[in-house]
């Protein structure tokens, strides 16, 4: 049952240059179909939210230079749902921006916020432990935040910790921990009340307005000056002057990490970020030697622990690679060893630099 007062907010701005070369800056990876499942990451996000928020309830943050990448991948979103960042500002102004937007729409707005990149598998799971949260911020005053369960000492994700000695489902969060360490981690692990921060975030629009007057209210009286704007002709030109003013910063350390009234549900779905080649990887089917391909036609001799990609139809023959990302796409073709992934990034800035932006 959707109910009317549910609203999602779709984070779609990023560029994921981990996944280079298929995200692109002018094509990033939340408009590809990363595990070749015929949907690309962001449709199948809006279908998992559709099922209980309303199809016109659900807002596509992005910069504008994707607009037209959202209105062609989500036919059934109108133009007035796809809220345009003229410039990149972090997350803290945009969720701020379209909790404005939604509490001029419907006072009584309960707002999901959700990477639109993100792979779920047990999709009536989410749905149940959002529902949960929405009730909570429906009856009190609080923020809520879901965070998964650790499967092993993660140093790329963020920590959740929250207290101990309760029976309730939603845990009272203590405090938000930096990116550890593989010791900190290991620490974290080992304390039994620690969960890796998603970033998907459940509150009423009101008790995040609060939030935002009380820790940041320059940045609040920025946009709620626009408040007579926003839903009209004239929002556009009122955020393309404004927007830019915003501080850069994001919503851990404007409002949560600041906040006393937050509470976390330990989610009871499987969850993966989808941020790089071996997560992408960890999450595929694989082949009689563990190698993960989407897309290719391959052929592997002495070939284990790959993951394969190419454009459809394409025929691959790999020998002798062991552990590696495979990728062609059409002007570029990366072989890279997957313990070295993180290094992606630096790997793009170089091929930026030797060769043109039109590459990156």
């Amino acid at each position: 049952m959707k109910n009317k007062n549910y609203y999602a907010v779709l984070m779609a701005g990023g560029v994921g240059s981990r996944f280079w070369p298929i995200s692109t800056t002018e094509n990033p990876k939340q408009f590809h179909d990363m595990l070749g499942t015929g949907d690309t990451l962001i449709q199948k996000t809006f279908k998992r939210l559709n099922k209980f928020v309303p199809t016109e309830n659900i807002l596509i943050l992005t910069n504008e230079r994707y607009n037209a990448l959202v209105l062609e991948q989500l036919p059934l979103v109108k133009q007035a749902q796809v809220v345009l960042e003229p410039a990149m500002r972090n997350t803290a102004p945009c969720i701020l921006y379209a909790a404005l937007k939604i509490q001029k729409m419907n006072p009584n707005g309960l707002m999901i916020v959700a990477p639109s990149d993100h792979w779920i598998e047990d999709e009536d799971a989410f749905a149940r432990d959002v529902t949960l949260c929405f009730e909570k911020c429906e009856s009190e005053e609080v923020l809520c935040t879901l965070g998964i369960q650790p499967t092993f000492p993660n140093t790329g994700f963020g920590y959740i910790e929250f207290e101990k000695g309760s029976d309730e489902e939603l845990k009272k969060v203590h405090q938000f921990r930096e990116k550890p360490d593989y010791e900190t981690a290991k620490e974290f692990l080992g304390q039994g009340n620690f969960l890796w921060n998603a970033g998907i975030f459940i509150w009423s629009v009101n008790t995040i307005l609060n939030a935002f007057q009380h820790y940041q209210p320059e940045q609040y009286e920025l946009f709620e000056s626009g408040l007579a704007f926003y839903n009209t002709e004239a929002e556009w030109d009122f955020i393309q002057e404004n927007y830019g003013k915003a501080e850069n910063i994001s919503i851990d350390y404007a409002i949560l990490e600041p906040s006393k009234f937050i509470f976390v549900l330990p989610a009871t779905f499987d969850w993966n970020d989808l941020g790089t080649w071996g997560s992408l990887y960890d999450k595929l089917d694989k082949d009689g030697s563990n190698n993960a391909v989407v897309n290719s036609m391959v052929i592997c001799e002495d070939a284990q622990g790959n993951m394969i990609r190419s454009p459809k139809g394409k025929i691959v023959v790999v020998d002798g690679l062991n552990d590696y990302i495979i990728v062609d796409k059409e002007e570029v073709l990366l072989i890279y060893p997957k313990s070295k992934e993180q290094d992606i990034k630096q790997v793009l800035n170089k091929v930026k630099n030797t060769f043109g932006d039109e590459y990156a």
